[in-house]
């Protein structure tokens, strides 16, 4: 059954609310002071995005086989650069054909850079067509392995004692890996480094400001950071666990001009893994070992609270080595969701979540709080906004005003909603009948395999209706 948690009429609601879970969300209520917070042009490295405003990587699952930008890619873009938001930052794509997490999944490669190119182009004509210029926007292109996650077969970095047994085998969820199963080798991380620099240089070329090294939600970046269990140069010691990272940067700089960006999605707080409890259909926390020594940004002794010591000097290095922009997330959508991003309602046979979604929201703009702190000359960009629907824009202000945040980042929310940012700079709100509701039709799609290409793509069935309400009922169809 469906809980209902967003029910406020008005910011005064939301607010008791808030102090009623003890939790340190902010809101701004002056329209005219939202406005010019999220107005705020920011210099990132030697280029300056012209809002305060991002759209965040949001996977469509609807490119061709060979990872070419497909039909419904390019609609995305165009819709995206009308919207207004100044930092553009393009989705997850693979760099070598094993690593992509669905068939459909983007690749950047010899044989398919024009086609980004030509996906940049209609994005940037469509910005300059709506705001004149597009001297003031910046795009960074997201560069990923899917490891864990990839789909013909999971490719693992180290044996994981809970993920291990919840990890897809064969399109099959929850298939423990035997104990031989293989890691990926030394020799293996070493050459992929080098496919990381290929694809860079190959998103300057084509005319990306930037790249973005993805170390986050569990896929192979992220999960090397906590591989404490792997022997060998990549795994151990936090030296050895950024060993992959930073070589991947220095090879970066290596191939691109000075002015090209470096840029890195990381998840700061694993979390741990949860499975539904069939008693109330709420999340519970799978048994885990203590200490807790397979997680990054955990507590080793309670790996359910968050501890951003680690997460911390890897920033730090990784600014010491030129990276200028960072984006702060969390959590493992394949099996702690709701640390991700905060929703109401659950895709098909998922847990509903078993915290209030404010404590999510909360815990995204407190981590992000602390390490922009810790880093307040470095350019940060921040998650956990959609949950808060057409309040969202006051929480960003609020979060810049303070200090907890440099740019505010929509994902799933400029799906439903990618103009946000034109009503954000002319009204200061938003229309709350365009907004996310976090019904999670979008991860319903993405899950969906049964697909002639082997994945149907995604979107927002409930307010992009013409393109992907038919797709729903094709997915459900083919799911019966």
């Amino acid at each position: 059954m469906l809980r209902r948690y967003f029910r406020y009429q008005s910011l005064e609601e939301l607010e008791r609310e808030i102090q009623s879970l003890h939790l340190q969300i902010s809101l701004e209520h002056d329209l005219e002071k939202v406005k010019a917070y999220l107005g705020k042009p920011v210099k990132i490295g030697t280029h300056i995005a012209g809002n305060s405003m991002a759209i965040h990587p949001m996977e469509g699952c609807d490119g061709t086989p060979a990872g070419h930008p497909d039909e419904l890619v390019f609609r995305r873009y165009k819709r995206f650069g009308r919207g207004g938001a100044k930092l553009l930052w393009f989705e997850a794509t693979a760099v070598v054909p094993e690593g992509r997490a669905n068939p459909r999944q983007l690749m950047i490669n010899d044989s398919t850079a024009k086609s980004f190119e030509a996906l940049l182009k209609q994005t940037r004509d469509a910005h300059k067509e709506v705001f004149g210029t597009t001297n003031d926007l910046i795009e960074v292109l997201q560069l990923t392995h899917s490891g864990r996650y990839s789909a013909a077969f999971p490719l693992i970095c180290q044996h994981h004692p809970v993920l291990d047994g919840a990890t897809f085998l064969n399109r099959k969820k929850g298939v423990t890996l035997p104990s031989d199963y293989p890691v990926l080798s030394d020799g293996y991380l070493e050459l992929l480094e080098d496919r990381f620099a290929e694809a860079a240089k190959l998103a300057q070329e084509v005319g990306f400001k930037g790249v973005d090294v993805k170390l986050t939600h569990g896929y192979l970046g992220n999960e090397l950071l906590g591989a404490r269990n792997r022997p060998g140069r990549y795994g151990g010691c936090l030296e050895n666990r950024t060993r992959f990272a930073r070589n991947v940067f220095t090879k970066i700089q290596a191939k691109v001009r000075q002015d090209f960006l470096l840029a890195s999605r990381i998840g700061v707080f694993d979390g741990i893994a949860y499975e539904l409890d069939p008693q109330t259909s709420e999340g519970r926390p799978r048994a885990f070992p203590t200490p807790y020594i397979t997680g990054f940004g955990v507590s080793q002794q309670n790996p359910l609270e968050p501890d951003l010591s680690e997460p911390k000097e890897v920033i730090q290095v990784f600014r010491a080595q030129g990276v200028s922009l960072i984006n702060i997330s969390m959590g493992n959508p394949y099996v702690n969701p709701h640390i991700g991003r905060p929703f109401e309602k659950p895709d098909e046979g998922n847990y509903f979540p078993p915290e209030h979604p404010l404590i999510g929201v909360d815990r995204h703009f407190r981590l992000c709080g602390e390490l922009q702190r810790a880093f307040p000359g470095l350019v940060m960009v921040g998650t956990g906004y959609s949950w808060l629907q057409h309040f969202q824009l006051q929480a960003g202000a609020a979060n810049i005003r303070d200090g907890k945040v440099t740019i505010m980042g929509i994902g799933r929310g400029a799906l439903a909603y990618p103009n946000f940012a034109q009503d954000a700079l002319v009204k200061g709100k938003l229309d709350p009948s365009h907004t996310c509701k976090t019904l999670t039709f979008c991860t319903y799609l993405m899950r969906q395999k049964n697909n002639s290409l082997g994945q149907f793509p995604t979107g927002c069935p409930p307010f992009d209706k013409e393109v992907y309400g038919p797709v729903v009922k094709e997915a459900r169809a083919s799911q019966r």
